[in-house]
């Protein structure tokens, strides 16, 4: 049979975003061989990188790069360098503005608690046993796009800071549908967060939820106020299969359930639409920690299993890549963010080094 091609178009972006890259790009080369997949790879600039050179975040070659790829794996983006630019050229449009040129609508972050990561983490290792979440975040609307927004001055001398939360029906209906899916395919059961009892357009929300979960007879749903949900996060996470939330909530509790796993480094993400696709992890640039080859790419690996899994249909072989990076684990490798005495402190290519020897291992 022959092979069929896949291009991925790859944005190291900034900070430690060349850094980790580099290590899932080892394991994407490694595969080429192995998978019934011809893999082309495509690197482009977004980000504080790409404003550099072309005075933009999102070049128009870069999105073109994008748009015609099957898959857009990225790094990170932004830093204090560029904080001072004006909102429309900051490195975060880059993101924003992929997000929304691809139709990203669904935002998945797996939160798995690894048991040789459990003492790590700044909770009990009898809370974090078994953990295994995934977070369905919906990625178009809420805040971030809304309108009305901007910064303007008032008559009076005043400034005011506006930003719009808005939602439509048709918008929830899409990704309630998508979580309740995964939710089928996992445990059965999805909570759904929002604010109802003072936010109008999550009042919305729940109710159209709820509507699309009458066509789920089979699935577990109920709802939980944003505010409880991370408080029950940190109290009792084993209870939590499937999250389906907005874009705001979704990004804050995220990063929260990241630290369940001991680092935000450990996390991968999916952001995936109609037509297009993309892989990241979910941390920022670090630029604190750039070139240094101290920040951990685990987050970045996982993101490619994700793409084996959700774009290329190679679930097996996604279990491979999470295999070789459990492996990795066991053999004692860390990089600083999850370093604890008695491990073996590694750098950021060590580390990217072992997954592949381990995940070759793997397909001997």
């Amino acid at each position: 049979m022959a092979k069929k091609d896949f291009s991925i178009a790859v944005f190291p972006g900034d900070g430690i975003g060349k850094e980790i890259t580099k290590q899932a790009l080892k394991v994407l080369t490694f595969l080429n061989g192995k998978i019934n997949i011809d893999l082309r790879l495509k690197e482009g600039n977004v980000g504080g990188a790409a404003y550099d050179i072309h005075g933009t975040p999102l070049p128009p070659e870069s999105l073109d790069l994008a748009l015609k790829s099957d898959a857009v794996l990225l790094g990170a983006v932004g830093g204090p360098k560029w904080e001072n630019l004006d909102y429309a050229v900051r490195p975060e449009r880059a993101l924003l503005d992929l997000r929304k040129k691809l139709g990203l609508f669904a935002n998945l972050r797996p939160v798995a608690a690894f048991e040789e990561l459990l003492h790590t983490s700044t909770l009990k290792a009898e809370i974090l046993r078994g953990v295994n979440i995934m977070i369905v975040r919906e990625l178009t609307g809420d805040v971030y796009f809304g309108q009305p927004r901007g910064v303007s001055k008032k008559t009076n001398g005043q400034s005011i800071g506006i930003n719009t939360m808005i939602y439509t029906d048709e918008e929830i209906r899409r990704i309630a549908h998508h979580a309740f899916e995964i939710a089928r395919n996992r445990k059965n059961n999805l909570v759904s967060v929002d604010k109802a009892n003072v936010l109008e357009s999550t009042e919305l929300w729940r109710d159209v939820v709820t509507e699309v979960g009458k066509n789920y007879p089979d699935v577990n749903l109920s709802h939980m106020y944003v505010d409880n949900c991370a408080m029950q996060l940190i109290r009792n996470p084993a209870q939590f299969d499937v999250i389906l939330t907005t874009n705001l909530f979704g990004d804050i509790l995220s990063d929260e359930a990241a630290m369940l796993t001991g680092s935000i480094g450990m996390l991968p993400s999916a952001s995936l639409g109609a037509d297009h696709s993309m892989y990241e992890p979910i941390h920022g640039s670090a630029p604190d920690i750039a070139g240094q080859n101290i920040a951990n790419p685990i987050g970045t690996i996982l993101s490619v299993a994700m793409m084996l899994r959700y774009s290329m249909n190679l679930p097996d072989e996604a279990g491979l890549v999470e295999k070789a990076v459990e492996q990795t684990l066991k053999d004692g490798l860390r990089t600083k963010d999850i370093y604890q005495s008695g491990d073996k402190l590694v750098g950021t290519e060590e580390l990217g080094e072992s997954v592949v020897k381990n995940l070759r291992n793997l397909f001997n």
